[in-house]
């Protein structure tokens, strides 16, 4: 992995982003390409002034929505029994893809979005939504808006640390899963809010 590793950050290094695209593809696209080593690089890139961050977060959600809309397809159009016979070829592993289906199994279309930000799952999420069949609109829509925060958090957080920035590649397990606990209070707050609002306005109609 060492040597795949070094290969990734020379290709980015050399086609900037281009590079970041065609990575964020191929994780996206159930490759195990880790992305806290795609965006961590980009986001040392951009501190170093080698890149924009509006240019790289454009990048990596491009190849990001690109690799999940083909993994969505080849689930959609290959179901589960393609996938367990020739994802090993693609270095895709069956019991990554079932933690990826026990988790849409669990909490549904809820799960392309939250999954997005977490190690593993969001790799392999695209999968089950093809096996499912479900509407390609609402995947999208939030594959993206998954997609978003945790592409833009990755790019901002390798510009923070600079020369440091591999240590994302040593805690992004552990940076994923707060980042979920902080998204669901977040939307769980969010929500709380709507429907007071909305609360308060039924009552004022209703006097």
């Amino acid at each position: 992995m060492e040597q795949f590793s070094t290969m990734f950050l020379d290709f980015i290094a050399s086609w900037g982003y281009v590079a970041i695209a065609v990575l964020m593809a191929a994780e996206n696209a159930c490759i195990p390409v880790p992305s806290e080593l795609i965006l961590g690089f980009s986001g040392y890139l951009i501190f170093a002034g080698q890149m924009t961050f509006t240019g790289a977060l454009t990048a990596g959600m491009i190849g990001g929505m690109a690799g999940s809309i083909f993994a969505y397809l080849v689930g959609h159009y290959g179901g589960r029994a393609f996938v367990d016979r020739y994802g090993h070829y693609f270095f895709i592993k069956e019991s990554h893809v079932d933690t990826a289906q026990n988790w849409f199994d669990k909490y549904g279309l809820k799960a392309v979005f939250f999954s997005r930000m977490l190690p593993v799952i969001r790799t392999f999420i695209s999968l089950p939504a093809g096996f499912a069949h479900v509407d390609m609109k609402k995947f999208l829509i939030l594959t993206f808006a998954g997609a978003l925060p945790w592409t833009a958090l990755i790019l901002y957080a390798g510009m923070m640390l600079g020369e440091s920035w591999k240590i994302l590649t040593q805690i992004g397990h552990e940076a994923s899963i707060v980042f979920v606990v902080v998204a669901a209070l977040v939307v769980a707050v969010l929500y709380i809010r709507h429907k007071r609002k909305k609360s308060a306005r039924e009552s004022v109609d209703a006097d």
